[in-house]
């Protein structure tokens, strides 16, 4: 079932999130719910956050070509372990800041660590797209978007967008 991306600014998306104890069937559908949520947006990561669940929960899939598997991963409580030293820009977007871009910096690659769907403990290393993929999303479970790496007057312009947005998406 799609569900709905909250927009900013909501305080919501401003919350540190609480990690999840304990795996059950509702919180196995919610991600469920949410890659289908983000494949149809089309994105490559959602946060739990965002649909307005306030659990350590993200999912996402940096798989973009059309001819490459998908490979929708599914994290409760992801952790980063570490971070290389080497950082990389990348132009960020985000689901609930739609239209909205921007270079952002961040270490090249990570090492994090989840609890699967299963409830099986994982971990890999991640470069490249994942890696900014993850920790963006990673920062949503923290009450922080992509924006808050941006100077004061880029963040405002693009808050005063996402307010005229919600305006208009109120109206309609």
């Amino acid at each position: 079932m799609k569900l709905p991306i909250l927009i900013h600014p909501d305080p919501r998306l401003k919350k540190v999130c609480a990690p999840v104890p304990v795996l059950s069937d509702e919180l196995r559908t919610l991600s469920k719910d949410m890659l289908e949520t983000m494949y149809d947006a089309p994105g490559i990561g959602l946060a739990a956050p965002q649909v307005g669940v306030m659990s350590r929960l993200i999912v996402l899939d940096c798989q973009k070509d059309e001819d490459s598997t998908p490979r929708p991963l599914v994290m409760f409580n992801p952790e980063i372990l570490a971070s290389s030293d080497e950082m990389n820009v990348y132009e960020e977007g985000c689901l609930s800041i739609p239209d909205q871009f921007a270079d952002v910096t961040r270490p090249k690659a990570v090492k994090v660590a989840w609890i699967d769907e299963n409830g099986n403990p994982q971990e890999e290393d991640f470069d490249g797209l994942w890696a900014t993929c993850v920790q963006h999303e990673i920062d949503h479970l923290n009450g922080k978007l992509f924006i808050d790496y941006l100077k004061p007057l880029k963040r405002q312009m693009i808050t005063r967008k996402m307010v005229k947005l919600k305006r208009e998406l109120a109206r309609a």
